[in-house]
Order: structure tokens, then sequence, then C-alpha cells
């Protein structure tokens, strides 16, 4: 009997994908890590590699198909010797998991809930994965994604367990509307609700986990407010006087965790004009003493130094490198220093880990490497997840000065507006400087107005003194 090759999860937070392309076809013998399709996100497009060997016997979804839901049978796989009548293998694998170490919600992510429920799936619906993603590696789901009450066989996703833990729920009264029954998180909001949805219905006000904490809460908007229905919106243009453009994955993600960041995180904000004349300077002459060619060639911008600048001072202010829980303040030993890079129709924002104790070459040309593959749509889950801070650059495209939406479960953004040649006092003098300026919007639950404006002046300092950041 076959074995069901299913749609895996290449990210903690993935619900459903696009299958781009199948890199074999049928009647193709395979063996452990040949790359056999690539899987788009709604951030990336990733390779994915068989695990075990076999001979694909037959593909389910064809390439090019959209929307394909996580543990999706997508082809079956007869191992060696096998026909399509002879007993399935008796080893079942668990749908691949992407636990990078560090990573938390997504700079630009949905809820984890169908992803940790469709990896639990695997293993208790008896069917087995055997793809991976290269690049992350390894396996997961729980085997404990099952068990028995009452004498009848109860599937439940380990995210929903933990969910129904810590706010009290007896799953024994919870009804599943996942695969084969299985209890997912949208099961648990409804049954708080005191409603049951119908398989495969996603419900608009479902609960979400606050990232780190396993709080519900509702993603509805804040005090409950809708936003106003699509047919009233309509009602307000002339027929044919518009076109409607299916909104990516990528772009309704971005919505959602927006939406959810000015709901729920209480933001303010603070602003400081910084000189740039003395970095400029610096700037021109380190780049005069790169190597001509080699691995060690580099070409510094004004943003490396931003990156560089403000890790050094989440160090110098360690309470405001910190991301806020309802059971406690998670504080940050090292400074991951996220990045907002525009993408066609919408962003990403890479993370420089460990920015503090890299040098300005090393994290120039990383930030080279990490953006050209965000505009790519190829970087891997652990590259644009989790980060203690953001930086939003609009210096390029002429903007003085605006304020950012912070990106959860950050603390602080810095947007960072241009640098512009205005007359400044200096003491009794009127001099012409090169002057940039600088906002940090800040979550006031972790940093309050004075340690806010402890962390901006500390930044502040090492980009008009930036020699500091040179030992």
């Amino acid at each position: 009997m076959p074995t069901q090759i299913l749609m895996p999860a290449l990210s903690p937070t993935m619900e459903e994908g696009k299958l781009a392309k199948w890199l074999v076809k049928e009647g193709d013998v395979v063996k452990s890590g040949k790359v056999i399709a690539e899987i788009e996100t709604d951030k990336a497009t990733m390779e994915v590699e068989a695990v075990d060997e076999g001979i694909i016997h037959q593909i389910l979804i064809a390439a090019g198909t959209d929307k394909v839901k996580v543990n999706t049978p997508i082809a079956t796989l007869l191992a060696e010797g096998e026909t399509a009548g002879a007993p399935a293998p008796a080893t079942v694998k668990p749908a691949p998991a992407a636990s990078p170490a560090g990573s938390q919600a997504p700079a630009i992510a949905a809820s984890a809930s169908t992803a940790a429920g469709g990896m639990a799936g695997a293993a208790a619906s008896g069917s087995a994965n055997f793809l991976r993603p290269p690049m992350l590696g390894g396996t997961g789901g729980d085997a404990k994604a099952s068990t028995s009450l009452a004498g009848s066989r109860m599937f439940v996703s380990p995210l929903a367990r933990r969910l129904a833990k810590d706010n009290g729920i007896d799953l024994a009264n919870v009804k599943g509307s996942g695969p084969h029954g299985r209890i997912i998180q949208r099961d648990l909001a409804n049954a708080a609700k005191g409603s049951s949805p119908s398989p495969g219905k996603s419900q608009a006000t479902a609960l979400t986990p606050v990232t780190g904490s396993g709080q519900l809460q509702s993603s509805g908007g804040a005090g409950g407010i809708q936003p106003m229905a699509d047919d009233k919106i309509l009602a307000l243009y002339e027929k044919d006087s518009f076109e409607v453009l299916p909104h990516d994955g990528m772009r309704r993600i971005i919505a959602e965790r927006l939406t959810q960041s000015k709901s729920t995180v209480p933001h303010f904000y603070l602003s400081v004009d910084v000189r740039l004349d003395t970095l400029l300077s610096a700037r021109e002459r380190l780049n005069a003493r790169s190597p001509k060619e080699g691995p060690r060639v580099y070409k510094l911008s004004v943003n490396d130094f931003i990156i560089k600048a403000l890790a050094l001072a989440l160090q110098n202010v360690p309470a405001a490198n910190a991301t806020w829980t309802t059971q406690g303040m998670l504080r940050h030993r090292h400074s991951d220093v996220g990045v907002a890079v525009a993408v066609e129709g919408g962003l990403f924002t890479p993370v420089i880990r460990h920015a503090e104790l890299k040098t300005l070459a090393e994290i120039s040309n990383e930030m080279k490497d990490l953006a050209e593959r965000a505009r790519k749509r190829r970087l891997a889950p652990h590259e644009y997840q989790g980060g203690t801070t953001s930086i939003s650059n609009l210096g390029m495209f002429g903007i003085k000065s605006f304020d950012a939406v912070i990106n959860p479960p950050h603390a602080t953004i810095l947007a960072v507006g241009a640098g512009e040649k205005i007359p400044v006092v200096n003491g009794d003098k009127i001099e012409i400087a090169t002057v940039m300026s600088a906002t940090m919007s800040c979550d006031h639950r972790v940093v309050d107005g004075t340690l806010g404006a402890e962390l901006l002046n500390s930044f502040k300092s090492f980009i008009e003194d930036p020699v500091r950041m040179l030992v």
C-alpha cells in the first residue's frame, strides 16, 4: 500500500503554501537528501528534500497549485519491492517542524495554530511525511499528540493541549474540526464562545496565543470592534470604477500582524535629531581602506552604522532589550536586530543575530546577502523570525521622519529618516550640519518613557561618535 507524502510545514506559522514545482515525476526513484519539490509560502520559496527512499507512485497535487493546506497528501511513495496493493510500511514518520533556536513569532507571520496542529497531525492520522526543508533539517511532531479519554481516541494538537491547560478548558467538551476530528486552536476559541465551527472554516475573531505566554486573546481588534464589511465598502463606489486585486499570503499576514500590534501593544514615540557629519567622514575613510577584491571586501552604508549603534545601545540599556509576556519579561542577552527590507507586495525583516559582537564590515556583508535573498524570497524562516528590535529606514526615499509600527514580539522599533544639511546652533555660532531624525516606537508595557529616552540617547551617542563602535 503506498505511503502518503504530505504537504510539509516549513515553519512554525505555515498554514498553507503553493506547490510551485515538482523536481521528480511518477516512477522516479528517490533517495534520502534528494531535492524533490519547491514550495512557496507567504514569505519565501523553499526546496524540500526526501528523508526516505522509494519510488514516486502517484503525484496527487499538480505543480502550480496554490493554497495547499499543511498535511494535505500531495503524492504517494512505494518502498523498494512494494506494490500498490501491499501493506503500508510499519514505520510512521511525523510531519517536519521548523523550530530554529531562538525563533519566536515571525517579523511578519500569522498564528502558529494550524502549522503546530498540522505537525502533530501526521503522527495522529498514521500518514508518513518524508519531506523536510534542507536548510532547517530534522523532523518534528509530538508523540503525545493523541490521548485516550472515556474509552475513545481523542486527537489534540500540542498547541491546543497547552492552551487548554493554560486556560482551564476541558478538552472532553471540545469538538475537533481538524483532520480526523483533531482538536486544534480555533476549536478552543469556539468552545470558549459556546459554539463549534464546521471543519475547515476559520473564525474571523479566533483566539490566538500571545507569543511566549499562551494567553488567549481576541484578534478582532481593540474592544472587539469589527472592520467595515466588504459589501458596505463596495457600496461606496460606482460599479466598474475599480478592480479587485486579491490579497496574496504576504499581504494578508502583514495586515493581521500590524492590526494585532496596534490593537494590543500600547505604542508611544520618542524622537531625536542626530548629527551625521563625523559618521559620514569615518565611513568615507573606512570604505577607502576596503580591499579591492577577495572575501574581506566591504562597502559600508549609513544603515550598517545604524544597526551597530542600536545593537550597542541595547547592551548599554539592557532593560530595553526585552519582550513582554504575561508570565514575565524576557530579558535578551544579545542584540538581534531586524531590518525592514521592501520586496514586491510587502516586506521582510531579516535579522542580524548578535549584532553587538560583529564588526561593521561583517554586518554590511551579511545585510547585503540577506536583503538580496529577501527580494528573491529565498530566506529561511529562522533568518527573519525572532529578533529583539527592528529598524525601518526610509531615508533613501527622502522621508524626513515617521512613526513605525512595532513588530511583535519586539518592544521597540527605530524609524530612521533622511540626513539633510540644515543650520544648527553650536554655542553662539550657526553651523551647517547633516542631521538625521530618528524616532523610537516603544511598547509601554516594557519600555517606559525614561528608559526609552535613555536607549535613544545611547544610540545617538554612538552615531555621533562612531569611533566607539570600532572597539
